[in-house]
């Protein structure tokens, strides 16, 4: 059944076409995401070129399904409800990106004002007993002052996750507390290819606020490289209502691409904390529980990060045997961080995704 929402009028015509290819013992044939621009607001399922997966094998939950639920129905209810924000692109060296000239107001463009940042929603719905998560990445028209009743969507973009081979994402790996991990592929162009790490970091201080930073990567010849970034930063509203009120002015948070980033001497040295972790082993499921816990040390160096707002980081290193590092990370407060990774094999297979909440080693 198709999820109707008020009338989507695509800017062109629906197209689609297959990708095959293989990574992490993946089959894959997807149809790339096009982007739409549009006045009204509704499409039912069909409408959308949605991927379909054949997936043989991916990440081991060794857990019983009785305790995977538990889990999962904490997450769902800390994850789920009206997100809204602030939005922003950046590039691999972590400079903003400008929205293009043509959703930029006209007053802006006389003010020779430079515009970053998307006002966003991203209303999120997991099912605490099905196992399956739905959200929807909506961005909102740039408005000159407080125009809350003139806010116009610009583009959405649905993601499901469900734990069966037809689910979109590669994998995917939650804590209780409403942070997330997934891998979604992108785009095939042939030569390499495009893949999606999203992170989704709650402040364990303040559970209404949140960041996700998504890390594009291309993938090419068993080698990863950093594509670009994107940033949310976002406010827990109230319960799902599938992005029906608009934040406008009510909105806690304002655009922050272009405020001065992170300093590189908050985040360098030696950290260590207690990391969640899944391990990847072959095994038919798509979504796990980040649990396996144990401390480890960090050594981060200031060649290799990303310094982005909102006391935000990213990185992409190699390290041992040759294996993949990518990384996300908030300071939440001097000598304290929350963080994930993602770490791929020197075949460029995922081996394992860990979330940790660090301080400084003493």
């Amino acid at each position: 059944m198709g999820l109707l929402i008020p009338s989507l009028q695509p800017a062109y015509p629906l197209l689609s076409y297959p990708f095959h290819s293989k990574l992490n013992n993946f089959t894959l044939k997807f149809c790339t995401h096009l982007h739409y621009n549009y006045n009204s607001l509704t499409y039912s399922n069909s409408a959308r070129a949605a991927p379909i997966f054949t997936i043989p094998s991916n990440v081991d939950v060794s857990t019983s399904t009785t305790s995977s639920i538990t889990g999962w129905t904490e997450f769902a209810n800390n994850v789920s409800g009206e997100w809204d924000g602030f939005g922003a692109d950046f590039t691999k060296e972590g400079q903003p990106i400008e929205l293009p000239e043509s959703v930029v107001p006209e007053a802006y463009r006389e003010w020779e004002v430079k515009v970053f940042d998307w006002q966003t929603q991203c209303p999120t719905l997991a099912q605490p007993h099905e196992v399956s998560l739905m959200y929807r990445n909506i961005k909102l028209l740039p408005t000159v002052g407080c125009e809350a009743d003139a806010a116009t969507r610009y583009s959405i973009h649905e993601r499901n996750v469900t734990n069966n081979e037809q689910s979109p994402a590669l994998a995917f790996a939650y804590q209780s507390s409403g942070c997330y991990v997934a891998v979604w592929p992108v785009a095939d162009q042939g030569a390499y290819k495009l893949l999606e790490l999203e992170h989704c970091l709650i402040n364990p201080l303040d559970k209404e606020s949140r960041v996700r930073i998504i890390q594009v990567i291309r993938f090419e010849d068993s080698k990863l490289e950093l594509h670009n970034i994107k940033v949310f930063v976002e406010q827990w509203y109230g319960p799902f209502r599938n992005g029906d009120q608009l934040g406008g002015c009510s909105i806690r948070d304002s655009a922050f691409a272009a405020t001065q980033p992170l300093k590189p001497s908050q985040v360098t040295g030696v950290w260590q904390g207690l990391n969640a972790v899944a391990t990847f082993h072959n095994s038919q499921n798509i979504i796990f529980q980040l649990r396996d816990e144990s401390v480890r040390q960090t050594v981060r160096d200031e060649r290799s990060l990303i310094l982005l707002p909102k006391q935000l980081w990213c990185s992409l290193e190699k390290g041992e045997n040759e294996e993949s590092c990518c990384e996300v990370g908030w300071l939440l407060d001097e000598g304290r961080t929350i963080t994930s990774k993602c770490i791929f094999s020197s075949r460029a297979e995922l081996k394992e995704i860990a979330i940790a909440s660090e301080g400084l080693a003493r």
